[in-house]
């Protein structure tokens, strides 16, 4: 029997993905005691059950980080039989590596920690590097938006050929999988980061104009780097620039900054929940990625193929 749990970083997510699965969420209390400390009680028996919970690792990151280990724990203490945790947004992930001397590695410690505390296998989406998925010793399944983006993208274009374009050289593997999804041309903004939290662009490789661009990139946080390359396409003779984007984290001053760009439209997911400045912002749209993941979810219960979903 496969039982849902969420905690308390989106629950609107958990509950449209319950929806699509046609079950309800596992009643359970996810609260802070006086001091902020975590507690959790499972409400239902979940002996033997195969138990997905439903955590994105947003903002505030250490307090939903902790929901979701004392959540693994005390599924772990009431004998669920498997215990999966679908982490849409897996925060950390931009520590994946040591930009420097005397550094951690974040991203591997918190899979550590996930891993130590009980669960059995994680289920994210768009992980910022691939090789993450490394840092885990338990199965691990990322979920591509891919073909989230490639449908909205027909729908909205009208049949007109777009550019896809990747903001960075990092990025350039998950641009051009989209573009082979539309058999689209490619191109890159080359910038030169001067500090943390800003950049520059310094170059666009490829034809963009009198072409509707589009930016493909797994995290928007500040927007510095989505906006400048914006401003760099259109410089660039761009009929039009919008971006796609898996995780909103949108933080400080971001919404305003993509409001006052020269960004026709900001796409996102609800990986992480939307705030009320993002839902009326007038060119950011959320898109609905409950479909997705609670379709890996199924075929994750019932011993399917996940990675078929992206053929």
């Amino acid at each position: 029997m496969m039982k849902l749990l969420s905690g308390n970083s989106n629950r609107p997510l958990a509950e449209a993905i319950a929806g699509f699965l046609n079950l309800t969420l596992t009643k359970a209390t996810v609260r802070r005691f006086a001091d902020m400390e975590v507690f959790v009680e499972i409400l239902e028996n979940v002996r033997g059950e195969d138990v997905f919970i439903i955590q994105s690792t947003s903002f505030p990151a250490n307090d939903h980080l902790m929901e979701l280990l004392i959540c693994i724990d005390a599924l772990n203490r009431a004998s669920a039989r498997r215990i999966t945790a679908v982490i849409p947004y897996f925060g950390y992930a931009r520590q994946d590596r040591k930009p420097g001397p005397r550094t951690p590695i974040s991203a591997k410690l918190v899979a550590n920690l996930i891993t130590k505390a009980g669960a059995d296998r994680v289920l994210t989406l768009d992980l910022h590097a691939g090789q993450i998925q490394g840092f885990f010793d338990i199965p691990t399944d990322n979920l591509y938006s891919a073909p989230v983006f490639e449908r909205d993208i027909h729908e909205n274009l009208h049949g007109e050929s777009p550019v896809i374009v990747s903001p960075d050289v990092g990025g350039v593997v998950r641009a051009r999988q989209l573009a082979r999804r539309l058999n689209a041309d490619l191109a890159i903004v080359d910038k030169r980061r001067e500090r943390p939290g800003e950049s520059e662009v310094m170059n666009i490789i490829g034809t963009v104009e009198g072409r509707a661009c589009i930016l493909v990139d797994d995290i928007v946080d500040s927007g510095g780097t989505l906006c400048n390359a914006a401003q760099a396409l259109m410089e660039k003779g761009a009929k039009s620039v919008a971006a796609y984007v898996t995780h909103g984290v949108l933080s400080g001053g971001a919404v305003a900054r993509v409001a006052d760009s020269a960004l026709r439209e900001l796409v996102i997911t609800d990986s992480i929940d939307p705030t009320e400045d993002v839902e009326k912002a007038p060119n950011i749209r959320v898109l609905p990625i409950a479909p997705l993941i609670a379709e890996a979810m199924r075929r994750i219960a019932k011993e399917e193929s996940v990675s078929s979903l992206f053929d």
